[in-house]
């Protein structure tokens, strides 16, 4: 593995891309330290240490909610917009056809979903503005501005900081390494770790932590993250042959291959999405903080930790699991390029019997990855209520951090076995004798 990463930077190009992709979290790190005009931010961290959908909220905004700066509202306004327009591509026939046309219609696909990232996190904004001007802790005001200056400011501070962080996002995937997206969440909790370290730490050395109680907690997370890494790496093989043809004197095909099929199609997608959906009731609670029944609402029914909550979040999981797999995966797509090809699945029919094949594997191994990922993203709430654990551990974030950091492992394992370098998990064609 050593040779490994001496090989990344051997490679002018992944060079560049790491080191850019680094240099753009730093700057969304150090955004996340700039306070919002007129707050104090000390206040507002301590109103809201104790709720958890805030601490929730904190932990994918990277700590900036709770400090209310510039970037309070993180990526996940972005995220809802990308979450619409996908729902909307499957009713939609505009968007449907834009969804063929290929790299033109992506781009108009990307466009929209920027416009209506502003208007989300325009909304969102003016949301939370109003919700941080109520807060009063122990006497003290956390808003030290005239009401009627502070909101529009707020609205457009939120406003801008959501679009700048889209921008990180973007030129992260486009010129760097790894899902720009993705990898801002993934830095923003990551970033949370010394500190949980520390907290953990302090209570162990106080006696508020049973140092048998920490040491069980520790093994259970090294065995959910081998776990969600063996589940997320799992793979369905599926066999496939293609016949032998003899031009002349030549002889091209007769090979034997397999089509992989993935427990975990999409990913920590279904993660993200449904943690933007259940983030919903809070930013319309926002909206209506006069309104009794929605407050009891979102504080009884749908309040992280909750029966319903966790029932509804892990059925939300299951269903972009499937959704988002038959956006990335099309088993008639599939079918059509084995059958020009002359491959077939031995005993399976070539083209619509291959395709509800390939569809009804899919589906028997995407079931099980999902409800195994959505019991994972429940967990975190078992452990705070059991062990009274730091969030930082729960599984959630874990789920996140682990799948992205795959992700990008395996984008810059590409580039290595592309070049005939020895990858982490994979050897060089040439230097590690695969051929």
């Amino acid at each position: 593995m050593l040779d490994a990463f001496k090989s990344v930077f051997k490679i002018e190009e992944l060079r560049k891309r790491i080191f850019f992709t680094l240099a753009l979290l730093v700057v969304y790190r150090i955004g996340g330290h700039v306070p919002t005009p007129g707050v104090d931010g000390s206040v507002i961290a301590q109103a809201l240490s104790s709720s958890s959908i805030f601490g929730l909220l904190d932990l994918f905004a990277g700590g900036a909610f709770a400090k209310a700066t510039i970037f309070a509202l993180g990526i996940m306004p972005y995220i809802s917009a990308s979450i619409m327009l996908q729902l909307l591509g499957a009713v939609v026939p505009y968007l449907q056809r834009l969804q063929r046309e290929g790299e033109d219609g992506r781009r108009k696909i990307t466009q929209y979903t920027r416009y209506l990232t502003v208007l989300i996190a325009a909304l969102q904004a003016w949301g939370t503005a109003g919700f941080l001007s109520t807060i009063n802790y122990n006497g003290v005001q956390a808003v030290h501005m005239d009401t009627a200056g502070f909101i529009p400011l707020t609205i457009l501070t939120f406003t801008c900081g959501t679009i700048f962080i889209m921008y990180l996002g973007e030129q992260i995937t486009e010129k760097g390494i790894g899902n720009g997206i993705s990898l801002i969440i993934f830095i923003g909790i990551i970033a949370r770790f010394p500190e949980a370290v520390i907290e953990e730490v302090q209570l162990i050395w106080h006696g508020s932590r049973n140092f048998t109680t920490s040491a069980a907690m520790l093994v259970m997370m090294l065995f959910v993250i081998a776990a969600v890494i063996l589940v997320t790496r799992a793979q369905r093989k599926v066999p496939v042959q293609y016949p032998r043809k003899v031009v002349g004197r030549k002889v091209f095909g007769g090979a034997t291959t397999h089509l992989p099929l993935s427990v975990n199609s999409a990913g920590v997608i279904p993660i993200i999405f449904a943690q933007s959906i259940m983030f919903l009731p809070s930013t319309v609670a926002q909206l209506f903080p006069d309104s009794d029944w929605v407050q009891n609402l979102v504080a009884n029914w749908l309040a992280p930790g909750g029966l319903w909550y966790s029932i509804i979040y892990g059925l939300i999981i299951v269903f972009f699991a499937f959704f988002y797999t038959a956006i990335v995966f099309n088993p008639m797509e599939i079918a059509d390029n084995m059958r020009r090809n002359g491959g077939y699945i031995p005993g399976i029919r070539p083209g619509r019997n291959t395709s509800e094949y390939v569809e009804r594997i899919l589906t028997r191994i995407t079931l099980p990855g999902a409800i195994f990922f959505a019991a994972i993203a429940v967990l975190p709430w078992v452990l705070i209520g059991r062990f009274n654990v730091n969030f930082f551990f729960g599984g959630t974030g874990l789920l996140i951090v682990v799948g992205v950091a795959l992700d990008t492992l395996q984008q810059i394992e590409s580039h290595l076995v592309m070049r005939h370098y020895d990858g982490f998990m994979k050897k060089g064609k040439i230097r590690g004798k695969a051929w």
